[in-house]
C-alpha cells in the first residue's frame, strides 16, 4: 500500500481518514534510533559507518527517483526494526517532505545541525541537501 515501497523506509500500513483527522497506522520499529546506538558505541569504525549509512543512501536515491525529498534527515530519524546489532535501518518522519519536479524548494526547514546550507540562504535547493544531511550523520 505504501507509495514509498522500500526495504529501508518505515511502512505505512493503513490509513483510515475520519471526518476531524487522519490515522496512520505504521509498521513496528522496536530497535531505537541511530542516535542512541552512536551514543552507546561512542565511536564507529569507518567500515561500520559505512555499512550503516548505505542502506539510508540507497533509500534516499529511491525516494530521489520518485521526487521525494526528506528535508530531515537525523540520527533521530534513523529507526531500526529490533534491537540486534544487524537489524534493518528505516526513514522515517516524512512530515517535512515534500515531492520537487523540475523545480526548487525554498521551504526554510530541517534540524539546524544537519541542514544544508542551500536551505540557509533560501535561494532554491532540490534533493542534494538529503545527501548533504546524509554526510553530516
Amino acid at each position: 500500500m505504501s507509495l514509498l515501497d522500500h526495504p529501508n523506509v518505515l511502512k505505512i500500513i493503513e490509513i483510515f481518514d475520519e471526518e476531524d483527522c487522519i490515522y496512520l497506522v505504521l509498521e513496528l520499529l522496536g530497535g531505537g534510533e541511530l542516535f542512541d546506538r552512536i551514543v552507546e558505541k561512542e565511536n564507529y569504525s569507518e567500515k561500520e559507518a559505512a555499512e550503516t549509512v548505505r542502506p539510508i543512501v540507497d533509500a534516499i536515491r529511491y525516494c530521489h527517483s520518485l521526487g521525494i525529498i526528506h528535508r530531515d534527515l537525523k540520527p533521530e530519524n534513523l529507526l531500526y526494526m529490533t534491537p540486534s546489532d544487524n537489524s534493518i535501518i528505516k526513514i522515517t518522519d516524512f512530515g517535512l517532505a515534500r515531492f520537487v519536479e523540475n523545480e526548487m524548494a525554498t521551504t526554510a526547514c530541517g534540524t539546524p545541525n544537519y541542514v544544508a546550507p542551500e536551505i540557509i540562504t533560501g535561494k532554491g535547493y532540490s534533493k542534494e541537501v538529503d545527501l548533504w544531511s546524509i554526510g553530516v550523520i
